[in-house]
């Protein structure tokens, strides 16, 4: 049994959410998102999208232009066509080089600086929509990979958007829109910019060729543990949920997210005092993980915990003040022994 763990005394505040630019903000930052078209060995076309990141490159994912017979990038109706390419296939981040683009590069900022809950949006080209589209949300975790740090936001992304631009609020680059879960909750998850990066200093390809599978298209025993654990979440299978979440808690103990699934295993189980066990270890590890904080809470309501309660009150208000008047109300109903 692990030992219980004490909330520290002062906690971190999230702070209030701002306010998410208008489509009228991000006019002249859509100017560097382009479409990406490729033609398809069957005769038909394929698309996707990509992010204008110097004069010459624009940054899409790899699995939009793979084993296609060519690719272009399009652009108020005109299009350019690339004339090199750099591709780490296994990333699934691809460098399409032109002459000098006429739009303006977007700065990048490193994945290591994001914060959980800092509200972000995306832009991006749905369905060969013919202007991007934007979806607003917040970073919800940043998993450790390959060197670098994947970014699951709640900006939401379909069919046509891999390659597209996740942004901060201050219009920085901090992910290419890239793969997302299945399901009616579904994750959406972007490669970091640090890749894009690394991948500018390496030597360009002649092919669009390649064998090569992207790492979240692995077979789902050898992807991320921060993939394994979203199906069995959705489908409410508390056991594998355990299994799953209990390896990677010893992989990385000091990842809030491994121990924040393990207690939803504990939870669903029923096993209330090891979950909130585990909620605290998350919590501790991270308090700017909403979600761990309102686990948190509806375990130490089922538990009768007070203090935990009212220590976890103000933090949640920070965030959303109705769910913090739950949390409010709980308080008053134990105290007056509910």
């Amino acid at each position: 049994m692990k030992p219980l763990l004490l909330l520290p005394t002062i906690l971190m505040s999230i702070g209030l959410a701002q306010a998410q630019p208008s489509i009228v903000d991000t006019l002249e930052l859509g100017h560097s998102i382009v479409m990406v078209t490729t033609d398809l060995p069957d005769g038909s076309n394929g698309r996707g999208s990509g992010v204008v990141v110097s004069p010459e490159y624009v940054a899409t994912n790899c699995h939009v232009i793979a084993n296609s017979k060519g690719v272009n990038i399009a652009k108020f109706r005109d299009g350019y066509q690339p004339i090199g390419l750099k591709a780490s296939w296994k990333r699934d981040i691809c460098l399409l080089k032109f002459d000098p683009l006429p739009f303006k590069p977007i700065p990048m900022r490193d994945s290591k600086t994001l914060q959980y809950e800092e509200e972000v949006f995306s832009m991006s080209f749905p369905a060969g929509a013919p202007v991007p589209q934007i979806s607003y949300g917040a970073i919800k975790g940043v998993y450790p990979f390959d060197g670098s740090l994947i970014v699951r936001s709640s900006a939401s992304f379909y069919m046509g958007s891999s390659g597209g631009a996740l942004f901060d609020q201050n219009f920085n680059l901090i992910g290419l829109t890239t793969f997302k879960s299945p399901g009616h909750q579904a994750f959406y998850y972007s490669l970091p910019v640090e890749w894009i990066k690394e991948l500018m200093e390496s030597p360009e390809i002649t092919s669009l060729k390649t064998n090569d599978v992207p790492f979240w298209a692995l077979p789902l025993e050898q992807r991320p543990y921060f993939m394994q654990v979203v199906l069995p979440y959705q489908n409410s299978d508390w056991t594998t949920l355990k299994a799953i979440s209990d390896q990677w808690a010893k992989m990385e103990p000091a990842s809030a997210d491994a121990w924040y699934f393990m207690g939803l295993a504990e939870e669903g189980l029923k096993h209330y005092a090891q979950a909130e066990q585990d909620f605290k270890q998350a919590y501790a590890l991270n308090q700017r993980d909403y979600d761990a904080m309102l686990a948190l809470s509806r375990v130490a309501f089922i538990q009768k915990d007070l203090s935990t309660l009212e220590s976890l009150q103000a933090a949640i208000s920070a965030v959303d003040k109705e769910q913090g008047d739950q949390v409010a109300q709980q308080i008053l109903k134990l105290k007056q022994g509910g």
